[in-house]
């Protein structure tokens, strides 16, 4: 059926825009650390880059600190560079064979930023939702020109591709208020 494929197709694309979403999110960081914080950090590892969890153990030292300790010891300054050039504004600290990342605290303005940017990912995430919904919209229709479905199976499609589109916009929603109650609590 080309409308159960199409539907199929529209709801693991909608799925993506959310997980990618999630993702976003959990670089955007509060004032706690949590090691996922690096996981988009790459090494450059004897020519390659590398994700810095396979050159090095990241561990939670405290709440307010991460200890990355790599496997081999002259990768120190490597990872230290790595970190210190990442987009995440972090101050790492080399401490015998250990580089510790604290966290610094959030002022109040920075929060407020960190909220600026994190509408600005939901909305992006929005829109990527709706264009999905718009291409399968337009696909139901190419079909009904072609008779590949009856009109009454397109209507319902449409509907039905119209909750799926709710449903999403609804839990990207979910997920920002939660990010931004993570963000202003102190």
């Amino acid at each position: 059926m080309v409308i159960a494929e199409l539907k199929k197709n529209t709801e693991q694309r909608m799925d993506k825009s959310v997980q990618a979403f999630k993702a976003d999110l959990a670089k955007v960081r509060t004032g706690r650390a949590h090691t996922g914080l690096l996981d988009h950090i790459t090494v450059d590892y004897y020519g390659t880059q590398t994700p810095l969890a396979q050159v090095a153990k990241v561990v939670l030292i405290d709440a307010r600190t991460i200890g990355v300790t790599p496997f081999e010891k002259k990768m120190i300054q490597t990872v230290e560079r790595a970190i210190r050039d990442s987009d995440l504004g972090l101050n790492p600290a080399t401490s015998g064979e250990t580089v510790r990342v604290p966290m610094p605290a959030l002022t109040e303005e920075r929060r407020k930023e960190l909220i600026k940017v994190v509408k600005h990912e939901a909305e992006n995430a929005r829109v990527a939702v709706r264009n999905l919904r718009r291409d399968a919209i337009h696909h139901l229709k190419e079909a009904l020109k072609k008779k590949e479905v009856s009109e009454n199976d397109e209507r319902r499609a449409q509907d039905e591709v119209q909750k799926m589109t709710d449903r999403h916009i609804a839990e990207l929603d979910k997920l920002l208020q939660q990010k931004e109650a993570e963000l202003m609590a102190v």
